[in-house]
């Protein structure tokens, strides 16, 4: 259900805004999508999993506030970031 170390790094080799960048709003909100579509996948076999679900009920509501801090920041880098993760809204 968790992702890899090595898928981790990559995803923030990818959505890094400079080096060594792995806190910055991009990298969550992309570590995240990730761990909530492994989450989605999860629930395809499991669907009693109740306690999982809440787990992933947090991290929807945590990358909800971090794409709505982005968006009150740069409206730009919001759209990219949805548009490069896929995401609708």
């Amino acid at each position: 259900m968790s992702i890899t170390a090595e898928r981790k790094a990559e995803l923030i080799k990818q959505y890094a805004t400079k080096a060594d960048d792995t806190g910055s709003p991009e990298v969550q909100v992309a570590v995240l999508s990730e761990r909530i579509a492994n989450l989605t996948e999860h629930f395809k076999t499991h669907a009693k999993d109740n306690h999982s679900r809440r787990g992933l009920l947090k991290l929807v509501s945590q990358r909800r506030r971090l794409l709505d801090y982005v968006k009150a920041k740069d409206e730009a880098r919001y759209q990219s970031l949805i548009e490069r993760l896929g995401l609708r809204r």
